[in-house]
């Protein structure tokens, strides 16, 4: 992941990281339909108070927004963060809303609904905060209790969540920053700033994955042994093209093609699967 766990608790993790997916299953608990009205809402809605986040899980010093917009209140979380490789980066607010475009595109819906927003004279990423949610480090806080899902539900959505972060090259996974809601049925991924890499070894591996640069301490991999159908033959069919579409100018071509290589290599992992277990075992 790197998820930032001492590793005793990784069984936990692989226990409590995944509801069967579906299209018509919202993991953030937003339905397809409500989707335009919440980035409408971002883009237009009345900032009210505003307060910035620090310590060690707000590295970026966010900051919480009230909006308002009609009769309706809600909190969204501007970041304007913008460092590049010699800064200790990249980290970088585009690559939230890169995040969020990519998710909507591949049918995955774990990500909030996240557009540019200028607050302070800046421009930033507004990404929705997601009430009623508890991070994974809370949920494992008292002691490994089985998922409430069942564990073949929670499994795979620990699959989407490496795959997807497999494919934008996102290092920076951790328990703070995965959010569990409505007993354990929705899985929510939050902060991807340092995500889209482009250079070694990133730009030739994967995170996760039979071969991914990630390992449990005991040296296995972390798989992501079944997906979708659909997601994957949204996979095949992604080029630059739509991929370009897709993220709204948010991602640089070399970004752009570096996603694609380690698109090829999830496919790769995918289809070796296939061989190995057959399509039945692998795709549902």
């Amino acid at each position: 992941m790197t998820y930032r766990i001492r590793v005793g608790r990784a069984a936990l993790l692989a226990a409590i990281l995944c509801a069967a997916f579906s299209a018509a299953s919202a993991q953030t608990g937003i339905a397809e339909s409500e989707r335009a009205g919440w980035e409408t809402f971002l883009a237009t809605a009345k900032i009210g108070d505003s307060v910035q986040l620090g310590g060690p899980e707000a590295t970026t010093r966010p900051w919480k927004l009230t909006l308002t917009r009609d009769d309706v209140t809600r909190f969204g979380l501007w970041k304007s963060v913008d460092r590049g490789p010699e800064e200790g980066g990249p980290d970088r607010w585009r690559f939230e809303i890169a995040a969020y475009r990519l998710d909507v595109f591949l049918g995955l819906d774990m990500v909030p609904p996240t557009v540019e927003r200028i607050f302070q004279g800046k421009k930033g990423s507004l990404q929705l905060w997601m009430e009623a949610t508890v991070s994974l480090k809370n949920r494992m806080a008292g002691g490994p209790d089985a998922p409430a899902v069942g564990l073949e539900a929670w499994n795979r959505k620990a699959y989407l969540q490496r795959v997807f972060d497999s494919l934008i090259a996102n290092d920076d996974r951790n328990i703070n920053n995965i959010l569990i809601a409505d007993g354990d049925r929705l899985m929510i991924l939050i902060d991807h700033s340092r995500t889209f890499r482009t250079a070694a070894p990133y730009d030739a591996a994967l995170v996760y994955g039979a071969a991914g640069l990630l390992k449990a301490r005991d040296g296995s991999p972390y798989l992501f042994a079944q997906l979708p159908r659909a997601f994957v033959e949204k996979l095949r069919k992604m080029d630059a093209r739509s991929v370009k579409e897709a993220v709204l100018g948010h991602l640089d071509n070399r970004e752009v093609r570096a996603l694609l290589g380690r698109r090829d290599l999830v496919l790769k992992e995918v289809d070796d699967l296939i061989r190995a277990k057959g399509e039945a075992a692998v795709l549902y």
